[in-house]
């Protein structure tokens, strides 16, 4: 008998996984608290070299792609081939539900808003599921007409009712010196017609530049400056200093900008913790959290704890 993929999925959900799962590298009591004091932590509040707890994921989410929060100890996630909707528990570190909401595709970005859930497709289609706890749940796909053939990031902007969408590579001036972020109108269900968010790539050169980044750097011996494509993975919203969020994954490069696009921080990731950065989430508390393809490992959710001593 040969099983389809739904099936498959369901079969390997139902078996047991390792949980590796662990705080600060195994460090409990006094030796956390030791390690936590001495660490130089960042003005985000969060220390990026040492996840207050790693979530090490089974198989069926090796190429994880985007997460989103549910409450303060449920997210749910995607993967970038089957069209499949994974609740992960935070607190139990296992998949505790899945649904199937599409067929196979390039699944890149998710979002909440409410008890609906939004899912992007790379080409930048966008499918809506109002109620993905209901038994027989409808799908709405909504054809954005984005001009990027390349859309990964995808987050909910309470502030302004909007979903907003980042392509990974998108360049929308003639110097090639922009980047873009598209707003989805919730109310509408219509992308507005120009980007909501520009980003000047000049003044990010200058800004890292300026902050010594360690970054490759181009050009003549009296006129380097650092290599930066912001490749958008990943896009989120902080629910306390409403800061936009950016991770470029090609170049583990995390980002954090106003809602107008200037940037007020940048910080290279450690590639042996951020294999491939492709997903971020906050909690209500202000909670990061960052999930990563497997890339020749097991795929993990990192989370970082906001420090706010």
């Amino acid at each position: 008998m040969i099983l389809s993929w739904k099936e498959i999925i369901t079969l390997i959900l139902l078996m047991p996984s390792l949980n590796l799962s662990g705080c600060r590298n195994g460090n409990t009591g006094k030796e956390a608290a030791v390690t936590a004091t001495e660490k130089n932590y960042n003005p985000l509040g969060y220390d990026l070299s040492n996840p207050d707890r790693t979530f090490v994921l089974p198989g069926i989410l090796y190429e994880i792609s985007g997460i989103t929060e549910i409450d303060s100890s449920t997210v749910a996630c995607i993967q970038d081939e089957n069209g499949v909707l994974f609740i992960y528990d935070l607190l139990k570190g296992m998949i505790s539900k899945h649904y199937f909401f599409n067929n196979d595709g390039d699944y890149e970005g998710i979002a909440r808003v409410g008890k609906t859930i939004f899912v992007l497709r790379s080409d930048g289609i966008i499918f809506e599921i109002p109620d993905y706890e209901a038994g027989e749940f409808t799908r709405i796909a909504h054809r954005t007409g984005i001009p990027a053939a390349d859309n990964e990031g995808l987050c909910h902007d309470n502030y302004n009712n909007r979903l907003l969408i980042a392509p990974k590579s998108n360049i929308i001036d003639a110097k090639k010196s922009k980047r873009a972020i598209y707003g989805f109108n919730l109310k509408k269900r219509k992308l507005l017609e120009k980007p909501v968010i520009k980003f000047d790539m000049s003044d990010i050169r200058k800004f890292a530049i300026k902050n010594k980044i360690d970054l490759p750097m181009t050009g003549k011996k009296d006129k380097k400056e650092p290599v930066i494509e912001l490749r958008a993975s990943a896009i989120g919203i902080h629910p306390l200093t409403k800061k936009l969020y950016l991770i470029s994954g090609v170049e583990k490069l995390l980002f954090v900008f106003d809602m107008e696009g200037t940037i007020e921080y940048m910080e290279k990731l450690d590639s042996d913790l951020f294999r491939q950065p492709e997903g971020i989430t906050f909690l209500g508390n202000g909670d990061m959290l960052i999930s990563n393809e497997g890339r020749g490992d097991r795929a993990t959710i990192l989370r970082f704890n906001l420090n706010v001593e």
